[in-house]
């Protein structure tokens, strides 16, 4: 899980509670769903975080929700920008691999050390969640005061974005002394060879100018002219991306962290060749939630005051209607007698979100309009919305109460097959591993040299994930040896022998299937050791299948992941439904590893 590292005494200091001791910050860090990992050699907080609350991950964001949990702050709040005096015009020329721009200005940030340390980690741990690693959305965050703004027709600063030649121009890039072209930058440059593969396919590289000359790379790397330093007081934050949702919402994580330093927002106009947003777009998006729906979640009885309490003590509003009705399914915008001042504003390219509408609500039934505040990027469903209310009530305060129905519950007939084979593989020298379900194509394929499309075991087309929040988890496993052998890379520090095993879920598209998708359980295991080999594992696997009395049989196979004249067929009771092999010396190189692997995979069911 991603973490995130924290000072103590700025929490402190954020949250107003300078009192609280450290052990009484965890504890409460913990009923956020933040988890205390340990401390880092400064003696910061190591926190591991939830990947969908992208908005905890400075400390800004994290003493944020604590004033909401301490009962500091209630309800929804939006900063109120100034009117633009900064446009961002997007030429023709910019690649059509990376289209899209955002920006906003801060004015009177107060950048000490620790703050400037806050906003580096916050754009990095962005860059790799949301961002992708920078291939779907980069921040570029520079000194305003080192900008030179051209005029524009409505007496605006105008900056450019605009495509160039790889070795049209040249700059000085951050922790560097030599003028560079973009080119260079990607042969020359440590930071440049590192993202080099975002861009090194584009014929025209992204570029940002003002008056002086280039500034910025995206998404590789800013200039030096512009950097920011603790003497820094007013900023420009751009963000270039492949969609324009991603890096409009990125902003807002960055504009909420900022305002809670103090510094004021400024408007950015955005000028596409054929329309024009003024940006950060911090309209509010409303969740329709059902009173019952609620109560029969968290088990519990609520009043409709508590339940706008505790949606306020979430960073939310809520407001109750009767009647049932549920609106249209569309973003709102919040009123500018509302919000602290803020204009009503709307982009030609609005990409709303529908609004979540609790299907489960009767007509009738009690519902209420919650809002959700702009830098909420996870909530999806009004069950998100009652996850909040839950926390925000305590779920240590939640009183266990047997289910009210007539029937005794018992463990099922997959699950006790499951324990009974767990139970074997670890009597036969394994110990047992529950990884992922999800993985990429790199890890599900390639590594082990499978082709999706091919006849192999642990080929197939994937279930792929639409909208996945890091590019290391985009698709449903197809088998587990993968993730056994990563384990194993993992591992390499620890002695041997290491026998691993796992029953675990795996999926692969099936039209044969209602679902679209054929789901099913395998037994995987892995044998690593100085003398591993075909041998040790076929006999593992006759031992397992004796004792469920199943026939197994191993004719020779062959599979591009094992090596060759060392590999077979696992055949239960006449049915082909595994593989067993030797690790082909290709694949432990990749992986890393110095010893033999044997390893056999095969279908759960079979031994039923």
């Amino acid at each position: 899980m991603p973490t995130v590292d924290i000072d103590p005494d700025e929490l402190r200091e954020l949250t107003g509670h300078e009192d609280k001791r450290d052990d009484d910050l965890i504890d409460d860090l913990f009923g956020l769903g933040l988890e205390f990992e340990g401390r880092t050699e400064d003696g910061e907080f190591e926190l591991e975080f939830a990947p969908d609350r992208l908005d905890r991950l400075s400390v800004e964001g994290v003493a944020r929700s604590m004033r909401y949990q301490y009962g500091d702050a209630r309800g929804v709040h939006v900063p109120s920008p100034n009117s633009a005096e900064w446009t961002i015009e997007v030429d023709d020329s910019v690649p059509d691999e990376r289209p899209y721009v955002t920006g906003a200005v801060i004015r009177d940030v107060n950048l000490d050390e620790d703050a400037l340390d806050s906003l580096i980690q916050l754009q990095e741990k962005l860059h790799a969640t949301m961002g992708r690693k920078r291939a779907k959305g980069a921040i570029g965050i520079h000194d305003l005061t080192m900008l030179k703004g051209g005029s524009a027709t409505e007496g605006a600063s105008t900056i450019r974005y605009v495509g160039v030649e790889p070795d049209e121009d040249r700059f000085v890039p951050l922790d560097s002394d030599e003028e560079l072209t973009p080119a260079e930058v990607l042969e020359k440059h440590q930071t440049g060879e590192k993202y080099a593969d975002l861009v090194s396919g584009y014929d025209r590289y992204p570029a940002i100018y003002d008056d002086i000359g280039l500034f910025s790379f995206p998404p590789v790397i800013n200039g030096r002219r512009t950097e920011v330093s603790t003497d820094s007081r007013d900023l420009f934050v751009e963000m270039t991306g492949t969609d324009q949702w991603t890096i409009d919402k990125m902003l807002n994580i960055v504009c909420y962290a900022l305002s809670a330093r103090g510094a004021t927002l400024e408007d950015v106009t955005v000028e596409y060749p054929d329309h024009e947003l003024v940006r950060p777009d911090l309209s509010t998006k409303t969740k329709t939630v059902a009173h019952s729906r609620i109560e029969t979640v968290l088990g519990i009885d609520l009043d409709p005051n508590e339940v706008i309490d505790l949606a306020e003590r979430s960073g939310l509003d809520a407001t109750k209607s009767e009647d049932g009705e549920t609106g249209d399914s569309e973003e709102s915008i919040t009123p500018l007698e509302q919000r602290d001042g803020l204009e009503e504003r709307r982009s030609v390219d609005d990409s709303s979100e529908p609004r979540g509408i609790d299907e489960a609500a009767p007509t009738g039934d009690l519902v209420y309009e919650v809002t959700i505040p702009p830098y909420r990027v996870d909530v999806l469903h009004p069950l998100d919305v009652i996850d909040d209310l839950g926390r925000a009530y305590g779920f240590n305060e939640l009183e266990p109460t047997y289910p009210d129905v007539g029937t005794v519950g018992g463990r099922h007939e997959r699950s006790r097959l499951e324990r009974a084979v767990r139970t074997q593989l670890v009597g036969l020298g394994f110990e047992d591993l529950l990884t992922f379900h999800m993985s990429n194509e790199a890890e599900n394929y390639e590594r082990l040299d499978v082709e999706p499309d091919s006849d192999a075991y642990g080929a197939g087309e994937p279930a792929t994930i639409k909208e996945p929040y890091s590019e290391d988890y985009t698709i449903l496993r197809t088998w587990l040896l993968p993730s056994l052998m990563t384990v194993l890379e993992r591992n390499t520090h620890r002695s041997y022998p290491q026998h691993l095993s796992e029953i675990g879920f795996r999926a692969a598209l099936d039209d044969g299937e209602n679902t679209g998708v054929g789901e099913s359980r395998h037994v995987g295991a892995v044998l690593a050791n100085h003398d591993a080999g075909y041998e040790d594992a076929k006999a593992r696997l006759q031992t397992l299948a004796r004792n469920f009395d199943v026939n197994l049989e191993t004719p020779p196979s062959d599979h591009p992941a094992f090596i060759s004249g060392r590999t077979a067929s696992v055949v239960i009771d006449g049915e082909d439904v595994g593989v067993i092999g030797e690790v082909h010396p290709k694949a432990l190189i990749e992986y890393d590893l110095e010893v033999p692997v044997a390893a056999f995979e095969f279908d759960l069911e079979a031994l039923q």
